[in-house]
């Protein structure tokens, strides 16, 4: 059974699913469904909207790079049929998948952990400028640690600024 990737998306199609589109020149696109095929004569870069693979990876969504990558080639050399190489494969297959899987969980954690700290930084910047709806004024002036420290700016006016009086 031989599973595709989609030109558009780069998600699996299964045998009898999906779409093929033949070029003039002999290039053959193949499509997942309807969506990715309309997008195509589009002519819609995937690298930009939003919801393929490509864009997820090239902006950081996804993971790119990864050694457990490497075993999901495609490899069109046929194999001399050996039952314990049989056997290896599938328990390497059952390895590899665990691993990748740690993995990917270990880079969505990361990616959320970045999310976390620039919550915490926008809520703190936000607590700091509205204080005084959450403690009252009067608590706000005895504690000193509450309010920010107050900056004096000398601002130097010209003569002709004193003397002329103000335009009505």
């Amino acid at each position: 059974m031989r599973l595709e990737k989609c030109w558009f998306c780069s998600s699996t199609i299964y045998p009898g699913h999906g779409i093929q589109f033949v070029r003039n020149d002999a290039k053959i696109f193949r499509f997942c469904r309807s969506k990715c095929h309309k997008n195509f004569k589009m002519k819609r870069n995937p690298r930009k909207v939003k919801w393929t693979k490509a864009y997820r990876r090239l902006h950081g969504k996804d993971m790119t790079q990864d050694s457990t990558f490497e075993f999901e080639r495609k490899r069109n050399r046929p194999e001399r049929y050996d039952r314990n190489l049989a056997e290896n494969t599938l328990k390497a297959i059952k390895k590899i998948d665990k691993i990748s899987s740690d993995r990917q969980k270990h880079h969505i954690s990361s990616r959320l952990n970045t999310g976390k700290v620039k919550k915490r930084k926008e809520a703190i910047n936000e607590l700091s400028q509205s204080i005084h709806m959450i403690k009252a004024p009067s608590v706000i002036k005895e504690d000193s640690s509450l309010t920010l420290p107050k900056i004096k700016v000398k601002v130097s006016q010209t003569l002709a600024e004193e003397n002329q009086p103000m335009e009505e």
